[in-house]
Parts: structure tokens; C-alpha cells; sequence
């Protein structure tokens, strides 16, 4: 068991969330809209965690970017509510934690307003007490700000928060903010990957969590 552990911050993307048939969608017709080479859900899905701005960066030229990004944003508008949904098991964690007594946040890459177009169109909102995303930083994460804001923002200590996420990126976060980390393998990075990272847990399911909170 993890004790005195009182705030636990998500990441949504690969954590809580699958959002990847709506990324892929939104990237290849992006991709068609400006005539560049279509990618395949893989290669997309293993560019996801670092913001939409580095998704698109490697695929497109530098004077494409800004309009790729127009392009993308305004198709994940719609995207996002018919091709992302839940991965198995959120929901009940963020309730049985919510229930527990812990406090919940959300530290993302992903911009504000589209994090919050998918906590709201999944019906999580109502669990978190903070969500916090990169575009309202000057650093998005690995760099610790994010989760640094949150824990202070919520009034805990670093050693009472503990951080989820999926991705090296969030072990790398958790490191550098000096907060606990727990890696899900349902995400972008491979297990092998995490495990050079080496954060305090790695588990297959979200709904693993219960074992240690």
C-alpha cells in the first residue's frame, strides 16, 4: 500500500482515456487537406503525449504547421465526441477513489479545450477537482510544472500526490517533480521503455490501482 497518499493526478490520454481512433482521424485529414503522406494508427499513435503542435511537427513542413494545426483542431472538435471513449475500468477508479476520499486532478499535454471536450463528453468531470493543461504553462511535461502547479494548488505535499500516467514522458514528469509514479501499459510507450524509467509501479489496468490506494 501507498500511504499518506491524499491527491492522485491523471493523465487522460492512454490513462483514462482512448482517444486514438479520434487522433488519427483528425492527423490523416490534416495530412489529405495539405497533400502529405497519411500515416498509420501506430506511427500516430506512438507520435501522441508531447501536444498537438509536436504530434503534426514531424509530418509536416515548417510553414505547413500553423495550418495543419487549424485544420486538426477544428476537426477534433467533432472527432473527439465519436471516436473516443473510456478505457475499461476508468470510471469505476475514478469513483471508488473519489468515494475514498482522495482528491483528483488532470495534468495533460493535451490544450485545455479539448481535454475538457472529453471529460465533459465522457461524463468524468464531476470527479477531478483540478484540471491543468500544457497550454497554460510554459513548459508541458516531462518538465515537473504541471505537477508541481497541482500539488499546490490543492494544498498537499509532493510525497502525498501520486501521478498516473502512460507514457516515458509521465515518468519522467513524476521523477522530476519528485512525486510517485504509476505507469499503465495501455498507452504510447512500450514496457520496456517505462521500465527504464523506472517508476514506482507499472500495472496492465487502471483498475489496478485499487491494490495500493
Amino acid at each position: 500500500m501507498m500511504k499518506d497518499i491524499k491527491l492522485v493526478i491523471f493523465d487522460l490520454d492512454g490513462t483514462l482515456v482512448n482517444a486514438y481512433p479520434a487522433i488519427a482521424r483528425s492527423f490523416n485529414y490534416a495530412m489529405q487537406k495539405l497533400g502529405c503522406s497519411k500515416q498509420d494508427s501506430l506511427t500516430i499513435r506512438r507520435a501522441v503525449g508531447w501536444g498537438d503542435e509536436n504530434l503534426l511537427k514531424p509530418f509536416v513542413t515548417r510553414q505547413d504547421l500553423k495550418k495543419a494545426l487549424v485544420i486538426y483542431r477544428r476537426h477534433q472538435k467533432t472527432a473527439l465526441l465519436k471516436g473516443s471513449s473510456l478505457l475499461p475500468g476508468a470510471k469505476n477508479i475514478l469513483y471508488y477513489l473519489k468515494k475514498k476520499g482522495y482528491k483528483l486532478a488532470v495534468a495533460s499535454n493535451r490544450p485545455t479545450k479539448f481535454s475538457l471536450i472529453l471529460i465533459n463528453h465522457l461524463g468524468i468531470k464531476k470527479y477531478f477537482d483540478y484540471v491543468l493543461c500544457a497550454d497554460k504553462l510554459k513548459h508541458g511535461k516531462p518538465n515537473p510544472e504541471i505537477l508541481n502547479k497541482i500539488v499546490r494548488r490543492l494544498r498537499v505535499l509532493s510525497s502525498q500526490a501520486l501521478y498516473v500516467g502512460d507514457m516515458v514522458i509521465d515518468a519522467k514528469a513524476g521523477y522530476n517533480a519528485k512525486i510517485g509514479t504509476v505507469i499503465v501499459t495501455t498507452g504510447s510507450s512500450t514496457k520496456e521503455e517505462i521500465k527504464k524509467e523506472k517508476p514506482s509501479r507499472i500495472i496492465a489496468r487502471i483498475s489496478q490501482l485499487r491494490k495500493f490506494l
